[in-house]
């Protein structure tokens, strides 16, 4: 009953406002003149551009809504692009500079229009769009038929702290004219989004300076724009989110894998602890070249437990990166979830990873020790402190909330790890954990981020692999390399 309720309220259209009108006509008046303006203003597009295609790999369906004459468009680089404008002007020059895309004529606010376009696309982008619009609700909301579960709205538009700077540049010829447009800060298009079954999955600000001033622009954008408090100034605001409305096929089943070194005394409780969770779990233990028996024991558990469908690999280099990436290279389930073999994260708490990932609340499920209180020893006092500090930093850099990166368990299914493996080449082969792999690579696909609070035990067999304060080096080389990668490019 709800959604027929939305459905016929997302249909339900006023007429265009003169505004909306004015600003049709004015858009087939500026059409040839259009790239001419974007090369005026080339480095505040080059920077534009260059951010759209970190948020949307090359290869991808993507449909823009307010498309102009498609320059950003073909700058994505889509396997299918399709451009909608209501200017038929725009629309015609669009075809002719870029032959490999698809323009159409329309109004995004058409109902009747938008039900007419042939989707699903990867993603859906609106960069400035949203200004002009008479009922952003209701237009967001007739998105959904052309989402899947895994498709992004992108949503770009620009700070209100600029409109008087903005203004000045139109009146003396520095930058295209435009008529009023709604006045919209990241918080409302947010508040937007929502209204319409949408979920925002990150935010972003960036461009401090719009021009290169001799590279002077350039190095304020990188280094000085995205510090936390400075960048709500910049220019250019990004939205990330999701559908909320469209079905996702829950997962059937699920890899739990097990890095171990030296774990000889805690495999057997892994697969005796480990519950039932769904309908098919596969157990993979990638051995680390231990020296107490570890792999003796797998083969043991292994036939000591045929009910379970337990395999063994061992890794060919060192550290737990790359004996998660030889575990999921093998892994044959729906699910990828990560379980430290000294069994601080209990094996019981994995169906509450589980569940969080096939209802569809998060997309990669991230465990966070600092909730619960600990168990004597868990942690010592220096790593704690550690964490909480890099915690922080690296919600900032990702823009999605971590409060412990380091927690050994992480889930995210199968096809997205896939999509991680294939993109990995951005950040290369940097992380000998394995926790920032996964973690960058996620952001990177714009997947959205949960966290499941564990009660973190200490040890009862073996001994702590974590040096504090070689691993805190690591942790900070981590930071600077994530703030490169992510922030300063």
């Amino acid at each position: 009953m709800t959604t027929a309720l939305l459905d016929v309220a997302a249909n339900t259209r006023l007429p265009d406002s003169l505004r909306k009108v004015e600003i049709r006509r004015q858009a087939d008046e500026v059409a040839p003149q259009r790239d001419m303006w974007i090369d005026r203003n080339r480095f505040f597009y080059q920077e534009d551009y260059r951010y759209m295609r970190f948020l949307v790999p090359s290869g991808l369906r993507v449909l823009e809504l307010g498309c102009g004459t498609g320059r950003l468009l073909a700058e994505l680089r889509p396997s299918r692009g399709v451009g909608i404008d209501f200017s038929s002007k725009m629309v015609e020059i669009g075809r002719q500079r870029h032959p490999e895309l698809e323009f159409y004529e329309g109004d995004v606010e058409d109902p009747e229009f938008m039900s007419g376009v042939n989707g699903p696309f990867d993603v859906i982008v609106m960069t400035d769009t949203i200004g002009s619009l008479d009922d952003c609700e209701a237009t967001l909301a007739g998105l959904h038929h052309l989402c899947t579960a895994d498709t992004r709205v992108i949503i770009v538009y620009y700070s209100r702290l600029w409109e008087p700077i903005l203004n000045v540049a139109s009146a003396v010829g520095l930058k295209q004219p435009n008529l009023q447009q709604n006045a919209l800060s990241t918080d409302d298009i947010g508040n937007l989004l929502k209204l319409a079954d949408f979920e925002v999955i990150k935010r972003e600000w960036r461009q401090l300076i719009p021009r290169r001033l001799f590279g002077i622009g350039t190095l304020i954008n990188r280094y000085i724009a995205p510090i936390a408090v400075i960048r709500r100034a910049c220019i250019r605001n990004y939205i990330v989110a999701r559908s909320t409305r469209v079905s996702r096929k829950p997962p059937r089943s699920a890899t739990v894998l097990v890095p171990c070194r030296n774990e000889r005394g805690n495999i057997e409780g892994i697969v005796r602890r480990l519950p039932q969770f769904c309908e098919d779990i596969e157990i993979i233990f990638v051995e680390g070249h231990s020296k107490d028996g570890t792999l003796d024991e797998i083969y043991r558990v292994i036939d000591a437990y045929p009910e379970h469908d337990i395999k063994v690999f061992v890794q060919d280099g060192k550290g737990k990166g790359d004996a998660v990436r030889k575990g999921f290279d093998h892994a044959r389930g729906d699910v990828l979830i990560i379980l430290d073999a000294d069994m601080t994260v209990p094996p019981e708490s994995l169906p509450k990873f589980f569940q969080a990932l096939a209802s569809g609340k998060g997309e990669f499920v991230n465990g966070t020790r600092l909730v619960y209180p600990m168990e004597k020893e868990a942690m010592r006092f220096l790593n704690l402190t550690a964490n909480q500090v890099f915690s922080s930093i690296f919600t900032w850099l990702l823009n999605q909330r971590f409060t412990d990166t380091l927690c050994g368990t992480k889930v995210l299914l199968r096809k997205h790890y896939r999509e991680i493996e294939a993109n990995r080449t951005y950040f290369g082969d940097f992380d000998p954990f394995g926790d920032f792999d996964l973690i960058f690579g996620a952001a990177k696909l714009n997947l959205k981020v949960i966290e499941v609070p564990v009660r973190y035990a200490s040890r009862t067999f073996g001994v702590t692999q974590i040096s504090r304060f070689s691993h805190g080096w690591l942790l900070l080389r981590m930071v600077l390399f994530a703030f490169r990668k992510l922030k300063a490019f």
